[in-house]
């Protein structure tokens, strides 16, 4: 997995590529805890170049979205396609985050 970050207004965009998996998951839950502890509140997860996902990745968006709501944050997930999308739906993800088609879109969604 690829974990790149940028600044995109008042947010920042996580953009993530591979798999988010157990060997990968712990490298980005550290990630996710820095941004968070260093006062990002805003955070958008770019799904578009993840094509798996395991429980693990699973759990780090659990510990994201737990992390955020105790310092009155939000987060957005975008682009979230194909087997991990697949994924979402069976467990329920879809209705426990916010998911838009794109960036910009997700982006709007937590302004």
């Amino acid at each position: 997995m690829d974990l790149h970050t940028r600044t995109e207004g008042n947010a920042i965009v996580v953009t993530l590529s591979g798999r988010l998996d157990a060997v990968t998951a712990p490298e980005f839950e550290k990630s996710i805890r820095e941004l968070i502890d260093s006062g990002n509140s805003r955070i958008v997860v770019d799904f578009d170049q993840v094509d798996y996902i395991s429980s693990a990745g699973l759990r780090g968006l659990l510990l994201m979205a737990k992390l955020l709501n105790a310092k009155g944050g939000q987060s957005c997930l975008a682009n979230v396609k194909g087997n991990v999308r697949s994924v979402f739906d069976m467990c329920g993800f879809c209705s426990v985050f916010k998911i838009e088609n794109s960036v910009a879109e997700a982006l709007a969604a937590i302004a």
